[in-house]
């Protein structure tokens, strides 16, 4: 105990604007933001998503644009996600090693219109890809399997990283696949480029409206439960944490952001390391149905959300409100 009512009073610093500022412990700038994107086929498209109002998918002329007003608002990196179209799906997802695919093309004319003023973040797992939805090749018995799977995932880094990736965020939660990576990318010419992992990414109901802007949504048969994690878990997530950062992860993800506060904060705490939020498109769709029906106001619910990832450890969120968050903290 520090002090006793009256000589210490708690309300003091909470008195006025300006000693709340003095006294804030957790602080939120544009800085700390990734942007989420979708990428479609075609030349002035813009495709709202219906399960996640305010969000559209964008072809690649949108998305460069999207990515210098990212740059303006000081939104630092960007992160791509294809919607690829069901001609170019196919069981072994091999579109994802198309050196001209949407996700490659996207990266290229962003980097040939921004350079090293926005970082991009790509997403590397088979889901966007597959016929199946499935992050990964199937068996017989339909089960998702690990090494062959690993294989063509260091396929697709690699495709990424010469199409001129600055952050490969492998999402696909295969066993090894980090230190796969790592090593390709270092035997490639790729020392620079960043590993996010996807190190805690739970089976969540959560990402209904991501498998809907994707296109993967109607095409997933089962669950993802023999890879992704079990919700009820939180020692797994610290294993599984401390294998990707030994296998070579410079960061790590936790994915949902909002349910796994605690996975977060116990990352942040047991390792020392970069530990990143994703507020999926669930999140996100609960504060737009909360503002449409009058439940709350969407800046107010954003804004305590956002810092309650921040006060929790991470390092940064993505969100697909990045836009709305930067330009209220811009002011």
């Amino acid at each position: 105990m520090t002090g006793r009512y009256p000589n210490t009073r708690m309300r003091r610093a909470r008195a006025t604007g300006w000693s709340r500022a003095l006294h804030r412990e957790t602080q939120l700038t544009p800085a700390d933001l990734i942007w989420p994107l979708f990428v479609t086929e075609g030349d002035g498209v813009e495709e709202p998503i219906a399960s996640l109002p305010g969000v559209s998918r964008w072809s690649v002329d949108g998305i460069v644009a999207r990515a210098k007003e990212a740059v303006d608002l000081g939104v630092p990196v960007v992160a791509l996600f294809p919607n690829t179209q069901p001609d170019r799906r196919s069981d072994d997802g091999a579109e994802a090693l198309n050196p001209d695919n949407l996700m490659c093309r996207a990266i290229r004319a962003i980097k040939e219109a921004c350079g090293d003023r926005i970082g991009v973040l790509t997403d590397v797992a088979l889901d966007p890809y597959t016929a199946h939805g499935q992050d990964g090749l199937l068996d017989d018995t339909g089960y998702v399997l690990n090494d062959e799977t690993v294989a063509v995932l260091v396929d697709q880094a690699l495709n990424q990283a010469k199409a001129g990736a600055d952050i490969i965020a492998p999402s696909d939660m295969m066993d090894g696949r980090i230190h796969a990576i790592r090593m390709a990318l270092e035997m490639n010419g790729h020392p620079n480029v960043q590993i996010m992992s996807y190190a805690a990414k739970y089976a969540s109901a959560f990402y209904g409206p991501f498998r809907d802007a994707v296109g993967s949504g109607g095409l997933l048969k089962g669950d993802k439960k023999s890879y992704q994690m079990d919700p009820a878990n939180s020692d797994e997530a610290l294993r599984e944490v401390e294998l990707d950062i030994a296998e070579g992860a410079d960061s790590v993800m936790v994915k949902p952001g909002l349910a796994y506060l605690d996975i977060i904060c116990r990352v942040r705490q047991e390792f020392g390391v970069p530990v990143f939020a994703y507020q999926v498109s669930g999140e996100y769709a609960m504060i737009e149905a909360a503002q449409s029906v009058g439940a709350g106001d969407r800046d107010a619910l954003l804004m305590e959300k956002l810092l309650a990832f921040k006060r929790a450890g991470a390092s940064g969120i993505l969100t697909y409100h990045a836009p709305v968050a930067a330009r209220l903290l811009n002011g």
